[in-house]
């Protein structure tokens, strides 16, 4: 049994056919898992000013946010994670038509 990928249109008969996402999903899919990770990672390396605001205590915003080093991981992570995602959805492991996550029959 081979593993396949191709569009819902495909009806070429070939065995072990799973259809995978279209280019739609697969963008908003990433998007969605971009802006999760960005939260997850806006944490890493902040440090507070040493020396609070003397009228209020604040300390407000860190001194070197590096945002755009953020960014840029952030980018990353989620493309890894995407990948994961697009393999998984992808794959015959994952199905709603057969298998154990499949609706039983009537």
């Amino acid at each position: 049994m081979c593993i396949c990928f191709g569009s819902a249109g495909d009806r070429s008969g070939r065995i072990g056919y799973h259809a995978s996402m279209n280019w739609f999903t697969g963008i908003v899919l990433y998007v969605l898992i971009w802006w999760t990770a960005l939260f997850a990672v806006l944490p890493f390396g902040v440090r507070a000013p040493l020396h609070p605001d003397p009228a209020t205590g604040w300390r407000g915003a860190p001194e070197h946010p590096h945002l755009l080093r953020k960014v840029v991981a952030t980018t990353i992570l989620a493309a890894v994670i995407w990948l994961g995602a697009w393999l998984l959805i992808s794959s015959p492991y994952l199905s709603f038509r057969h298998g154990w996550l499949a609706l039983p029959d009537r």
